[in-house]
């Protein structure tokens, strides 16, 4: 099975993204400025869903979370869970891999302010929506704030109303497939005690106990 596809490196899909992504190239030429394809096998059981690429993380080292303060957060904390193995060392060429778990972006080119606009968000749900198409193995994902959640269910033709954004919930879309909810691990929420470790280690915790007590989970030895 051939994979979902990801953005050209010099997508020309958003003329905002686009005029920031050459002015990245020009001030910081060794950075990755391009957009970032999603890190994980395309077999896992989890995808997480972000938000979009950190200006200094995932846009400078060209893999999602990584050399950012969100990824700070979010890969040890996948490692704790089982969903990950070896040393973060927020450096794409480190020997850390994921088990069982995928990470990718609603949008995959990082925006001005670290904020995408609405139409920006929605000229890459495509992307999205054929990772979620092609993942045929996922049974949980894991949206880190209203903006992924949102590009979640607008991927999968789901009305947002029927699934309002709430941290810590887990809601059963479709065919056993779990969406779980939580803040973003970004630096903001975590300094302002918006997100704690304990609060995000609880909404991986609960997956994990989701994925494997499923009637889909593996119940070979």
């Amino acid at each position: 099975m051939a994979g979902p596809p990801e953005p050209d490196r010099n997508c020309p899909l958003c003329p905002r993204l686009v005029d920031f992504r050459e002015s990245n190239r020009a001030s910081e030429p060794t950075w990755r400025n391009a957009p970032v394809p999603s890190f994980g096998s395309e077999d896992a059981e989890l995808l997480v869903v972000g938000l979009a690429p950190g200006l200094r993380g995932a846009n400078r080292t060209g893999r999602p979370f990584t050399g950012d303060a969100a990824g700070a957060l979010l890969y040890p904390t996948l490692r704790e869970f089982g969903f990950a193995r070896g040393r973060y060392s927020e450096d794409a060429r480190d020997r850390f891999r994921l088990v069982g778990c995928r990470i990718t972006n609603a949008v995959r080119c990082v925006p001005p302010r670290n904020r995408p606009l609405g139409s920006e968000i929605r000229t890459c749900r495509p992307f999205l929506a054929w990772e979620l198409a092609a993942l045929r193995k996922v049974r949980a994902i894991v949206a880190l704030g209203t903006v992924a959640h949102d590009a979640v269910l607008d991927a999968l033709d789901i009305r947002r109303k029927l699934f309002p954004f709430r941290h810590g919930a887990l809601r059963e879309l479709r065919d056993s497939l779990l969406l779980a909810d939580s803040y973003h691990c970004s630096r903001y929420n975590v300094n302002t005690g918006r997100l704690t470790e304990a609060m995000f280690h609880d909404v991986f915790a609960a997956v994990k106990t989701w994925l494997g007590s499923s009637p889909d989970a593996d119940q070979s030895g």
